[in-house]
């Protein structure tokens, strides 16, 4: 009777795990699809005026592959770079501007904001002191970007159409994320896919929807609707802040697209585990609101969605389970199909697409380190600066 229930068990553990990616697969957006990139547009008239804010922190590293593709972007209408030295020790403010004077182009503004007051969080105090800068030139947009995004020459163009032509407040690009080591192999790509998942591209661009993210390495957000949605010091505290950017900006009534980069790379390298692990498990807890309750239904739905299935395979051919093992390997082969596309946009093999349960649980991890480290009192850390905890940040008004 016993080993009747466990059968059971597996069975229908296996099963809820099928019936779980039949709803992802159909349910969610169709978030593994990745065609959803710059929307239909057309050359506005008269091209609005644009500064380009880049926060960066010790970035002399990544700069010289960065920085000069900003410069040299073919815009026609009025556009200028301002790169906010945050603090940096490597020498990144010289380097810009030694960068501005090689290669020419855009004008380049350098400047620092010092050291933060309490309670803002990541770059968002840079990204503060750069859109005061701009607020001096009167843009129409601010192209926020980091300091590690590689654009194509005509990238900023093709932002300023797509947001003219479509009314958007917000068109934000995920970035092509370096894919070179064997570990970014692994990861890279589920980051974005588990991201999409999240937040599915197609309903974050559709009127009447409450879904609401964007990507920080390339933002294109209306001037206006910046200061209607008080960016940034209404988000002074987001870890995660594009996403938080982007619901502000929403919440305030404006128009948000997000979708897959043809036109923008990120240059900076994650050769180790650790360097991923890292920038997962910075902002993994935040993401679940630092809510216990939410830590164990997202450790138990990973397990269930992603680890259930190759579990259920290997016991059921092992106790001759024939139903647990179709159920895992259904499942599996559902979970693998809707990875493929993402793996095609990286350039990837697909071998790596069955392989998606052992990723998964690498992110498991990182979310359970993430709360680990949350409750040690280490709170978020970024560029070797750590923020308190939320609850122990005080609110500004």
């Amino acid at each position: 009777m016993g080993q009747t229930a466990r059968v059971s068990a597996v069975v229908w553990t296996a099963a809820g795990s099928l019936l779980a990616w039949l709803w992802l697969l159909l349910c969610q957006g169709f978030f593994w699809r990745t065609d959803v990139r710059l929307p239909s547009r057309r050359e506005p008239d008269v091209w609005p005026s644009v500064c380009v804010v880049v926060p960066a922190r010790d970035e002399a590293a990544v700069l010289p592959d960065a920085l000069p593709s900003l410069l040299g972007q073919d815009y026609p209408g009025r556009a200028e770079v301002l790169l906010v030295d945050d603090g940096s020790t490597d020498g990144t403010g010289d380097l810009a501007r030694e960068l501005a004077r090689r290669h020419g182009g855009l004008p380049l503004t350098v400047d620092s904001p010092g050291e933060p007051p309490a309670g803002w969080t990541g770059k968002l105090w840079a990204v503060r002191h750069g859109i005061g800068l701009a607020r001096a030139r009167d843009p129409e947009y601010l192209l926020l970007t980091d300091a590690d995004i590689a654009h194509a020459p005509d990238s900023l163009r093709e932002l300023v159409a797509a947001a003219r032509t479509g009314g958007f407040d917000v068109v934000s690009q995920m970035a092509r994320l370096r894919v070179e080591s064997t570990w970014e192999r692994l990861v890279v790509p589920a980051f974005v896919y588990f991201f999409a998942q999240l937040y599915p591209f197609r309903r974050i661009g559709r009127k009447g929807t409450r879904t609401a993210a964007a990507a920080g390495g390339c933002v294109l957000l209306r001037a206006e609707a910046a200061e209607r949605a008080r960016i940034p010091d209404a988000i002074r505290h987001a870890v995660i802040d594009d996403v938080a950017l982007a619901r502000a900006v929403k919440g305030s009534g404006g128009r948000v697209w997000l979708g897959l980069a043809d036109r923008a790379d990120s240059v900076r390298p994650y050769p180790r585990l650790g360097d991923l692990w890292r920038m997962v498990s910075r902002s993994a807890y935040a993401q679940l609101r630092h809510s216990l309750l939410l830590l164990a239904g997202t450790v138990a739905g990973l397990a269930l969605v992603y680890l259930v299935p190759p579990v259920a395979v290997v016991a059921g051919l092992a106790s001759g389970n024939a139903a647990a093992a179709v159920a895992g390997a259904s499942a599996w082969l559902v979970m693998t199909g809707t990875y493929v596309p993402m793996l095609r946009y990286y350039r990837q093999p697909l071998w790596l697409a069955p392989l998606l349960p052992f990723t998964a649980f690498l992110y498991l991890l990182m979310t359970v380190d993430s709360a680990v480290q949350h409750y040690r009192g280490r709170g978020a850390a970024w560029k070797g600066r750590t923020y308190a905890r939320p609850d122990a940040v005080p609110d500004e008004g």
